[in-house]
């Protein structure tokens, strides 16, 4: 008992610390009919929180009936996401080359989550994002990834500094 108490005050300090970016809701479609509450796709769309002039849209499953309405239902690992340029890329920091965590939901009551993380692939001027989805114990090959090339926006140039550690 002690051990998963521990492991649970460890995930939430692990969600707790990671610089997630806040998503808005685009809208839900309905795909099957139950009578509490239909299963959806539903889509959000969220900024990278350090790269200004990127957006995502991000599209997933939501169990509905009763274990949906309550919040309980387990998700499935089924998603997309496409990331495009909206802007002047600028960052107000240096990104780390490394992969970095920019945005999480849960997709479970407890130990489940759907993550978004950004990788720089540095030799093709590319900012990649990748989204999987990540449990305690097992994760899912379920991913999505999508990329925005740095490039120059209304003839300014991209302010995009990068750190190699």
């Amino acid at each position: 008992m002690k051990f998963i108490r521990q492991c649970f005050a460890l995930c939430v300090l692990l969600f707790s610390l990671a610089p997630i970016a806040h998503a808005d809701e685009v809208g839900c479609v309905s795909t099957t009919w139950r009578v509490i509450n239909n299963d959806k796709v539903c889509v959000q769309s969220f900024k990278d929180p350090d790269i200004d002039g990127v957006v995502c849209h991000l599209s997933y499953a939501k169990t509905g009936g009763v274990s949906g309405a309550f919040g309980i239902a387990e998700n499935p690992s089924r998603f997309s996401l496409s990331c495009s340029q909206s802007g002047q890329l600028k960052a107000g920091k240096a990104i780390p080359l490394r992969q970095e965590k920019i945005f999480t939901q849960k997709m479970s009551f407890l130990f489940k989550g759907l993550n978004v993380h950004r990788l720089i692939d540095k030799p093709n001027n590319t900012i990649v994002y990748l989204v999987i989805s990540e449990k305690i114990i097992d994760g899912s090959p379920f991913n999505s990834i999508s990329t925005v090339p740095i490039r120059s926006w209304g003839g300014q140039e991209p302010l995009v500094p990068f750190k190699d550690k």
